[in-house]
């Protein structure tokens, strides 16, 4: 029986070096108590080490070599084979218990997104998958989600699939581990912001480039990462480092207004709360204190409060009044679409025509296409 690795051959044996040795004194006709003398070691250690309960040690090796004639780097590779492969046996029951464990995770996503092997071995694919966490074992992957489960308190959907929502996390963080920002500056990344504000009338195919490159040059990783099963993921928000933080989206809204918004709100996140917390924002879920002050710092910054309180008092919410209200922000209409309808203002039927959808390239995490909603 073996086990393959690669192309290298993985023999699911091992002997010790006790056996070894043992061979090479009934050949030779040498007693243990006479190699003992030999060697200036006890009886009791050659004893052991021939019944494999005790390893040959470097300077055991070197005397075994004096006394046998048989190289020290022998004995030493033979116990250290052994010793690895003892190791190797302990993992794989270790890893056999954690079948239940592995089960709970979208396996079957990540390996289509190319995050994780298709290993048809049930243990390669859970060895593949502590590697995809960047954790040796299961209960290295607890201690480090466990620091996690506290910044996640306030998110629901953390209860609902705390697997599927901490392997969506992971990709964004393999992701943005990809890209090289520059340290992390508040005003700086302010300023980005209202640079990419502009982007909201832009072509579709240079948004998100843009976004991604203004971002980097603030500290700022943007990543896209299509939301995973059993969560309804919007954007997530956390530090990697003092002077690096990710802003994750999943895109799982297509509209502009929805997109823009859920954008400026994570990046609330970033300008508002501190660097030790991390912020998961899910679809149908009543907002928090952190979560109202993000929507608010989104809102004001699409559309400046002064102003959208003016237009409110004009009472007129007519298309052209929309488009016109629009270009005199510099933003796109369904921005302001959006917001009255979430406002009450309108109903949710109208004017949606001037809402654009914009499709993803999911490889490239590049907008390509605009169209209109019907």
């Amino acid at each position: 029986m073996r086990e393959s690795v690669g192309n290298r051959f993985a023999p699911d044996y091992a002997v010790h070096p006790g056996e070894v040795l043992a061979e090479t004194l009934a050949a030779r006709g040498v007693s243990k108590s006479d190699l003992a003398e030999r060697c200036g070691l006890s009886a009791k250690t050659v004893s052991l080490i021939v019944n494999g309960k005790a390893p040959v040690t470097s300077e055991t090796a070197i005397q075994l070599e004096r006394a046998l004639g048989v190289a020290a780097e022998v004995w030493v590779n033979l116990d250290a084979n052994y010793r690895l492969h003892v190791a190797k046996q302990g993992e794989r029951e270790r890893l056999e218990a954690a079948q239940a464990w592995a089960a709970r995770f979208p396996v079957k996503e990540l390996a289509e997104r190319g995050y994780l092997g298709e290993q048809e071995d049930p243990l390669d694919r859970l060895r593949s998958l502590l590697g995809f966490f960047g954790v040796a074992s299961v209960g290295a992957w607890e201690a480090r989600t466990s620091r996690l489960v506290i910044a996640y308190r306030k998110s629901p959907a953390f209860e609902i699939s705390k697997a599927a929502v901490v392997s969506w996390l992971r990709i964004g963080e393999i992701e943005a581990e990809q890209i090289e920002t520059d340290p992390f500056v508040r005003k700086g990344f302010r300023d980005a912001l209202e640079k990419i504000r502009t982007l909201t009338t832009a072509e579709t195919a240079v948004i998100e480039p843009e976004m991604k490159r203004l971002c980097k040059r603030a500290g700022v990783a943007l990543v896209v990462v299509p939301e995973l099963p059993k969560t309804r993921l919007c954007g997530a928000t956390r530090w990697l480092s003092p002077d690096k933080a990710l802003l994750l989206l999943s895109r799982r809204h297509g509209t502009d207004d929805q997109f823009w918004f859920t954008f400026y709100h994570e990046a609330g996140h970033v300008l508002l709360h501190g660097k030790k917390d991390v912020f998961i924002d899910e679809e149908g879920v009543p907002a928090n204190e952190e979560e109202d002050e993000a929507n608010r710092f989104a809102a004001s910054f699409l559309i400046p409060n002064p102003k959208y309180v003016e237009f409110l008092r004009r009472g007129r919410f007519y298309k052209e009044d929309i488009v016109e209200f629009a270009a005199t922000l510099g933003i796109a209409p369904g921005i302001v679409v959006g917001r009255l309808q979430h406002d009450g203002k309108i109903p949710f039927q109208w004017h949606n025509g001037l809402k654009k959808a914009v499709a993803l390239d999911l490889e490239s995490g590049v907008a390509v296409e605009v169209r209109e909603p019907h």
